[in-house]
């Protein structure tokens, strides 16, 4: 078979199959199927269901249909209808048309109910997540901000007022000096023997604008300047 004719014919493939149409199966059954301990044998009868009431309008697929469309033994068959019934995956509903005729059909409520709590399941569960990392992070600013009140009562040998602890709490949320950089400026204004929050705060200010981020810029940045002194 040339090139060309195989292209034709696969191509010929993919018309017939968008001819007959697709089957929409819950992206939650694919996804967590393994999650809910369904086999794939499991998995796959239940979107064989699906496929049928869909495509085929068969609400009630023989055994033998279905068997044959698996690829599977009836005992297999069997025994995963069995456990999803059990389980309460699916249930068989008796049903009377207009005419009085009888007939049976399986009933997939189960599944969506067990999917909408698989779901509902894996949202909370983020959610929860999500606070806990926004609690440890503020857990660890509100340590960062105790250890250095503690830092600077200790320099300034009393307690710290609360406009001073708001300075504080300032340099670190509004203007994102990190810690190190702030007890690098207190130890300056030791240094310079002008312990205030006054004195610090233009420390910062004068290296926030020569770009000094970490201890390593701090000790370039003040041996260039005294060095100029």
């Amino acid at each position: 078979m040339g090139m060309g004719e195989g292209w034709k014919v696969w191509a010929n493939g993919i018309a017939y199959g968008l001819e007959k149409g697709s089957a929409s199966v819950p992206y939650a059954l694919l996804a967590h199927y393994q999650k809910l301990k369904l086999s794939d044998t499991e998995a796959m009868l239940l979107i064989q269901l699906l496929a049928f009431r869909q495509l085929e309008m068969k609400d009630f697929p023989a055994m033998e249909e279905i068997e044959q469309r698996m690829g599977a033994t009836p005992s297999v068959v069997a025994s995963a209808m069995r456990r999803l019934m059990k389980e309460g995956w699916l249930s068989i509903d008796e049903v009377t048309d207009p005419q009085g005729v009888r007939a049976e059909r399986y009933n997939l409520t189960g599944m969506y109910h067990k999917l909408s709590v698989c779901l509902a399941e894996d949202t909370a569960a983020q959610r929860q997540k999500e606070r806990n990392a926004v609690e440890e992070e503020t857990e660890a600013i509100e340590d960062q901000q105790r250890n250095l009140f503690v830092v600077f009562e200790k320099e300034f040998a009393r307690p710290l007022s609360p406009m001073e602890c708001e300075t504080i709490s300032g340099w670190l949320d509004q203007d994102g000096y990190p810690d190190e950089l702030i007890r690098l400026a207190l130890k300056e204004a030791v240094f310079a023997g002008k312990v205030h929050f006054r004195y610090i705060d233009r420390i910062l200010l004068e290296w926030s604008r020569n770009r000094v981020k970490n201890a390593q810029d701090v000790k370039a940045y003040t041996q260039r300047f005294r060095g100029n002194k």
